[in-house]
């Protein structure tokens, strides 16, 4: 496709987008943005979660990673669905229990003012990383497709995207997202359906299906038991998805906030239920797509890789203009999606938990929080153009190395808070929090070397485990029962 064709295609996308948010968002306030008046229904919060949770790394690194870990990631997928009962089961109840906005005001009723700060930031800086990183693959691919033809630096190519983002959601917020989502995980999937069907008449032999393809392939193994130490073991990936769930879902302010705008807990539920079983197969698509972009490279002779592979086959010139066309939106429909979600979530986050946006009259509070917005899409844009001269491996492996450092601590924080009754030296947890990472970091690094086991996904696990244990260790006996004792 010519840049021209990109750029329009992208304006068109854009319009309709905002045409969604003007329909959807007729009038506007703060409990509209955060909350959406908690009248969103269940089904459609649902499925635009998939799009909010699948981002352009999946688009275009989950496919890139079958040439290195053919299928295993499925093995991961099948921990996040243990993840989503957890969430569905455990964490729901308790944020409808509490009517909470953001789920961290949970650690102000349980542990205090300082762990409930501590909870709020680390979610702040393991969501901006996370997010970054997702943008950053998209700013790379259209930096690549049109921005450098026609001379615009990538930090413009990055400001404009994010810009584009915040003026569809700066009026509605959480509310207008449910609906854009909705939309854009339906561009997503049916490009990713599509652009399968086409590879499939491209690389599929004849009278052979693409189920028989698969089954026989050499990269579409599932199962790795047979080396403890490799990343690809299945108990390491199996547990790590659990906990990845738990926490970059059920922990997480982005996605809970979508989840706390439906009527009621079990609506909340059937929404988690029905996208955890959705997601399962939206990732099998993606790594049957991974399979046949590798089938395709190797027809064509091609030599990129990874995140490389996807990119270089859609917008190369080897397939009918219609596979660029469709990888576009796709991937702008994915990014979008993800960035939108985390961009409300961040500044939701930071206007209620650290801001106290709750205290002042709604006039202030109302111009507080747009201005917050727009801080939080510049620093997003920001860390972006950071990543851009510093990243050097497959995105999806770095947002999951990523989310061990940072979301780590919020699992023992949160874990101390619902498994046990004590309360906490409160002087001690923002410490306990720069501790643990940097205790995870050690073991990591010299985990082969004292122990014969390289740690891998499963580093979220180890970290949350140290951060719970440097809590007990500052533990002291509650004067009070607890106010969020389970009912």
């Amino acid at each position: 496709m010519e840049p021209i064709h990109i750029l329009l295609l992208m304006a068109a996308y854009f319009g309709l987008l905002i045409f969604v948010a003007q329909f959807t968002t007729k009038t506007s306030d703060n409990a509209t943005f955060f909350t959406g008046n908690r009248q969103s229904p269940w089904y459609a919060v649902s499925f635009g979660m998939i799009g909010a949770s699948l981002s352009g790394v999946t688009f275009i690194s989950v496919p890139g990673w079958v040439g290195v870990s053919k299928m295993a990631y499925i093995q991961m997928v099948m921990g996040y669905m243990v993840g989503y009962a957890v969430v569905a089961l455990v964490l729901l109840p308790l944020y409808y229990r509490l009517n909470l906005v953001t789920i961290y005001t949970y650690l102000r009723s349980r542990l205090g003012e300082v762990s409930y700060r501590t909870g709020a930031w680390i979610f702040f800086v393991s969501r901006m990383i996370g997010s970054s990183f997702r943008m950053f693959i998209v700013a790379n691919v259209l930096q690549f497709a049109v921005f450098d033809s026609l001379g615009i630096p990538f930090w413009l190519t990055t400001s404009l995207t994010l810009m584009l983002i915040w003026v569809y959601t700066f009026k509605g917020g959480i509310k207008t997202i449910v609906w854009t989502d909705t939309l854009q995980t339906a561009f997503m999937l049916g490009a990713v359906a599509l652009t399968v069907i086409i590879l499939k008449e491209q690389v599929v032999p004849a009278g052979e299906s693409l189920w028989s393809h698969l089954v026989t392939h050499e990269n579409t193994r599932i199962f790795f038991f047979d080396d403890p130490a490799s990343p690809n073991y299945f108990w390491k990936q199996f547990l790590a998805g659990i906990f990845i769930t738990v926490c970059m879902t059920g922990l997480d302010q982005d996605m809970m906030q979508k989840n706390l705008t439906c009527k009621n807990i079990g609506d909340a539920q059937k929404n988690m239920l029905w996208f955890s079983i959705t997601l399962f197969f939206v990732n099998v698509l993606f790594l049957t797509l991974g399979v046949l972009i590798y089938d395709f490279a190797a027809l064509e002779g091609m030599q990129q890789t990874a995140d490389a592979l996807f990119p270089a086959i859609a917008l190369g010139g080897y397939l009918p203009w219609m596979v660029g066309a469709l990888f576009i939106t796709g991937l702008i429909a994915a990014a979008y999606s993800s960035a939108d979600s985390a961009l409300a979530a961040l500044t939701t986050s930071f206007c209620v938990d650290i801001l106290d946006i709750e205290k002042l009259d709604e006039k202030k509070a109302l111009s507080l929080r747009r201005w917050v917005h727009v801080g939080m899409t510049a620093t997003m844009a920001l860390v972006i153009v950071v990543f851009r001269y510093t990243l050097d491996e497959s995105v999806v492996s770095a947002v999951f190395k990523a989310a061990g450092y940072t979301y780590g601590p919020l699992l023992g924080l949160f874990a101390f808070a619902l498994l046990t009754p004590w309360q906490v030296r409160s002087w001690g947890v923002p410490l306990a929090a720069i501790l643990s990472p940097l205790i995870t970091y050690g073991l990591q690094a010299h985990s082969m070397e004292w122990f014969g086991y390289t740690f891998s996904f499963e580093l979220i696990a180890l970290n949350g485990l140290i951060m719970f244990l440097l809590m007990v260790l500052l533990a002291k006996k509650a004067n009070t029962p607890s106010p969020v004792k389970a009912e």
